[in-house]
């Protein structure tokens, strides 16, 4: 019976130890599946931002010609408006330069109306 038991416990003994092999090999299993997995989520993240970079630059592209254009437009409006301002000082510049000039050679004295003439 002794002998009997030995065997049993040996028999357990050895079973326990095939668990804990499987049970290790489904950890070591479960790690490189998440390992597989992280790797495969970061390609499709690089392909996505490939995919979405192609198509901003493709977006830039197509709208460049038009910044462009809308560009050199107010570069002319404002070129035209410039000159606009600058023709109008050179037709006014003597006009009020001999205006300041008047008022400030042709000074009439006389009473601040608020100072009341004293009795």
């Amino acid at each position: 019976m002794a002998g009997q038991q030995a065997q049993n416990i040996q028999a357990l003994l050895e079973a326990e130890k095939e668990a804990a092999k499987v049970v290790q090999q489904a950890r070591q299993y479960r790690v490189q599946r998440l390992k597989d997995a992280r790797s495969e989520a970061a390609k499709e993240i690089e392909a996505y931002k490939a995919s979405k970079d192609q198509e901003f630059k493709a977006f830039e592209a197509s709208h460049a010609g038009n910044t462009q254009t809308v560009q050199a437009s107010i570069d002319k409006d404002t070129e035209v408006k410039q000159q606009e301002i600058r023709a109008q000082y050179e037709g006014n510049k003597e006009k009020v330069v001999q205006k300041l000039l008047d008022r400030v050679i042709l000074v009439k004295p006389e009473l601040h109306r608020n100072l009341k003439k004293l009795n």
